[in-house]
């Protein structure tokens, strides 16, 4: 990617490409021998550039091939910029993504785990710098992930500047890989969303997940492939339209970041809360400002069929589900009351699933769960 750099190879610079010194005519050792391909991640990097060009922003500076990514920030635009930053990985899907051999949703993960903390504080996500580890270079199969990832940032709205392929032999097995990213948002000072903005009266809207997202997949895999048994190619019933298992353990993380930037041009938004790991208790705790509970309430959604599988095939408890995964919830808004029609429509507008579901009442700081998910 941009920049884009085989770990140890050498880089392209200018154009021209410094290679590892060999000692001369003496035949030695080589890097191919040690299991680093330098063709290998020169291919990788040619198959990515179509995709990576599809992220550019007007506002990125110079091509693929350079040490850094630069990106030319329009300072004339803000009074005064405050500059965010997230970086996350995608964690143990990725052993399900390498078990199916399907390796161009993980990429979406990936960027939905950074940009949606980024746009929480209504940061607008700008660019975003990637890193693939494996234990070998496959070409296509790097194409595929960084393909994923590219997909990301065009549904964020944010330029894949740079990134990194990183060969590991001895270190990863040929066929395992992992992923992370760092992203930069840009937001206005006075615009910067959080607990001090969000008030008593406030109501709290839910945004429908698109599943399990990426959190708590080390539980789901030991309870539904480790206890369960149940395989990755099973067909699910309750899934629908002859959905196997691994199907749905791999639909991608939906990308709210579009979503929350249109709640914030068109409604007075407080706070926004993603919903990762810790779910909602652990997470819309974050958003609360001091003397303000949150109450939510579980009768006003049903969760996807795959929490119940969990449940269900664990004999996993209501409190542990709620406090490791969405629970069908991946982000929620906390505005004030006459602005929650308004909100609703422009949600509907994007065809995301959005419903009411809590209040900001006076307390201590706590989230209260109330009520059962309808069966």
């Amino acid at each position: 990617m941009e920049p884009m750099n085989l770990e140890g190879v050498g880089t392209v610079d200018g154009g021209r490409k410094v290679t590892p010194w060999r000692g001369g005519n003496r035949r030695g050792s080589s890097y191919a021998e040690a299991g680093v391909s330098i063709e290998a991640g020169d291919r990788a990097v040619e198959l990515l550039k179509p995709a990576i060009r599809k992220t550019r922003r007007p506002e990125v500076v110079g091509g693929i091939g350079g040490f850094a990514g630069l990106f030319a920030l329009d300072t004339d635009k803000y009074k005064k910029p405050l500059l965010a930053s997230s970086t996350d990985g995608v964690g143990t899907k990725l052993v399900v993504a390498q078990q199916m051999g399907i390796h161009d949703t993980v990429g979406i993960d990936l960027v939905a785990m950074v940009v949606d903390d980024l746009v929480v504080c209504g940061a607008e996500p700008l660019f975003l710098l990637d890193y693939i580890a494996c234990g070998e270079v496959v070409p296509e199969r790097i194409a595929e992930i960084a393909g994923g990832i590219a997909d990301g940032c065009r549904y964020a709205g944010c330029a894949l500047v740079g990134g990194e392929i990183a060969e590991h032999p001895g270190v990863l097995k040929a066929d395992e890989y992992d992923v992370s990213a760092t992203g930069v948002g840009v937001v206005e000072a006075d615009e910067l969303l959080g607990p001090e903005r969000v008030q008593v009266g406030d109501v709290i809207i839910a945004m429908g997940s698109s599943g399990l997202h990426s959190n708590g997949y080390s539980l789901v895999r030991h309870v539904l492939l480790g206890a369960g048994r149940m395989r990755l190619d099973q067909v699910v019933e309750e899934f629908g339209n002859q959905r196997t298992l691994g199907e749905e353990l791999l639909t991608p993380t939906r990308v709210y970041a579009k979503d929350c930037l249109a709640l914030i041009a068109e409604t007075d938004v407080h706070a926004f809360a993603h919903i990762t790991g810790g779910g909602l208790p652990g997470n819309v705790v974050r958003a609360l400002p001091g003397g303000a509970d949150a109450v939510l309430d579980r009768s006003s959604w049903r969760p996807q069929p795959i929490f119940d599988l969990i449940r269900d095939k664990g004999r996993v408890e209501d409190g542990e589900l709620d406090r490791t995964f969405n629970m069908g919830v991946g982000m929620v808004a906390m505005l004030p009351r006459e602005d929650v029609d308004r909100a609703l429509a422009v949600l509907a507008a994007r065809h995301v699933d959005a419903w009411v579901i809590g209040e900001i009442v006076s307390g201590q700081g706590e989230v209260r769960m109330l009520g059962s998910h309808p069966k």
